[in-house]
């Protein structure tokens, strides 16, 4: 099939790779143009120099950038996504932005003859990389049926969670649920260290038992010897947990655990930890010793 990615970022570099090997006619647009090149000459694939001529003919847009600020960028305008899709195709946005504008970029899009999926992933750089994303999507079932053959060349899982704005609303819970675990972590390892114990230890002898999870398996030893320089950044987890608490002002919900934690993640951004890992909740302990 004939598709298109646009942003190629630590996330979208491995996915738009995935989706040449498996056997897609891939066309690729990047802001950064040397970035575009490498990875055409990586992968063997065709980049353009706007997102008007990178979509054109293609019956699947990839996107993945940064928030609701570069989403709108690279839709719109004479050299936008919209200037050069046709009819029929449908646009797959895995950015982790608001639910607002995935819905009002299905609108635009329904008005145009074009289908419209927010479908933002989880998993990170390494789930990128080896293709085991998991997709959380939002929009037409019919649509959706379309383009998860063809997600499925990046992830493991992916499921339809609802109408437009339901896999924004999703991400939102994930990214929720992730800032709790982490801090847990934090203070768990950070306890075990002002008691004299060796955290990697008692790690080994928790993880098995109620307290395991993915990010004390995957985390827990960098995050004892103090090296954040990998994985999901500090800044993006504010962005993420600012949209998550911005809805859950509108919606009622008490998030007062996420609150606490992006406070945590603010204080990590004073220490110098803007593109630290997410797991560096654990340096802001340490430095408060």
């Amino acid at each position: 099939m004939k598709v298109s990615f646009i942003g190629l970022g630590v996330m979208g570099f491995p996915m738009a790779g995935h989706l040449v090997k498996a056997g897609h006619d891939v066309t690729v647009y990047n802001r950064t143009e040397s970035k575009a090149e490498a990875w055409a000459e990586k992968f063997k694939g065709e980049y353009k120099s706007t997102p008007k001529l990178a979509v054109q003919d293609s019956s699947i847009v990839f996107i993945c950038v940064g928030n609701d600020a570069d989403l709108k960028e690279v839709m719109s305008g004479e050299e936008g996504v919209l200037a050069g899709t046709k009819p029929g195709c449908v646009i797959v946005d895995h950015t982790t932005t608001s639910a607002d504008i995935a819905r009002e970029l299905s609108s635009v899009c329904l008005a145009k003859g074009l289908s419209f999926i927010d479908a933002p992933v989880s998993g990170g750089q390494a789930g990128a990389e080896n293709g085991q994303l998991t997709v959380m999507a939002g929009g037409n079932s019919e649509s959706f049926t379309k383009v998860e053959p063809v997600i499925k060349s990046f992830a493991k899982f992916t499921k339809l969670m609802g109408e437009s704005g339901a896999g924004q609303l999703t991400k939102m819970v994930n990214q929720i649920c992730i800032a709790g675990v982490v801090q847990g972590i934090a203070e768990g390892l950070h306890f075990a260290r002002s008691a004299g114990l060796n955290g990697v230890d008692v790690v080994e002898a928790i993880s098995k038992g109620a307290a395991g999870s993915w990010q004390m398996d995957n985390r827990h030893e960098t995050m004892w010897k103090g090296e954040y320089d990998f994985g999901f950044a500090v800044d993006w987890m504010r962005k993420d947990l600012g949209i998550a608490l911005d809805e859950a002002r509108r919606n009622g919900s008490q998030l007062p655990l996420t609150a606490l934690v992006d406070q945590f993640y603010s204080e990590v951004q004073a220490l110098g930890g803007q593109r630290w890992d997410t797991s560096s909740l654990l340096a802001r302990l340490e430095a408060f010793r």
